[in-house]
């Protein structure tokens, strides 16, 4: 079991890395779920999944750095800037583990569409790594925490789960609407 110093340390950045992965998780499996449930090809979803992967995990990582270091000046400028650094992580880094974790955990939910077919079942494989994904992403921060693993797991497969239906529904409409 890691000592104090260890949580105190990693722990800064458990927000970071459940926000990125999450996000990664959720926006990623939206563009799957929203292209699949307007029936485009395979394709239109790796190429729209890929896309969205890295511009949406820079886009975080960036808007992440410019929060934290804002944060960060607002209390430098309160002259409380030691009590900030002491609970906060730093800027640049607190960035890099939101990339990381958003990018590592969103590229999942495209892996079923990239080498192997799948005959068919690709949508089926992404909807099973995305739960289990948030499943796994809302356990783990249960190191941290004094919640249950399994509420924990749970509350973030509901969460992940009701905006990938969204997505995937409003996929549907859209098409029927278009044609």
């Amino acid at each position: 079991m890691p000592n104090g110093r260890f949580h105190s340390k990693t722990g800064k950045y458990l927000k970071d890395a459940v926000y990125g992965a999450n996000d990664g998780i959720v926006t990623t499996f939206a563009v799957v779920a929203g292209v699949a449930g307007a029936a485009l090809s395979p394709v239109t979803i790796i190429i729209l999944g890929v896309a969205n992967l890295f511009a949406d995990g820079f886009s975080m990582a960036a808007s992440n750095f410019l929060a934290s270091r804002s944060e960060r000046d607002f209390y430098t400028k309160q002259n409380a800037s030691r009590a900030w650094e002491a609970a906060n992580p730093e800027p640049l880094k607190s960035a890099a583990i939101t990339l990381i974790a958003f990018v590592g955990a969103g590229f999942l939910p495209i892996l079923p569409y990239v080498g192997i077919p799948a005959n068919g079942a690709s949508f089926r494989w992404s909807i099973a790594l995305a739960g289990i994904s948030f499943f796994v992403v809302g356990a783990l921060r249960t190191l941290f925490t004094a919640k249950s693993w399994l509420w924990s797991g749970m509350e973030m497969l509901v969460v992940g789960g009701l905006a990938s239906g969204i997505a995937y529904i409003t996929g549907y409409v859209v098409r029927m609407l278009v044609g």
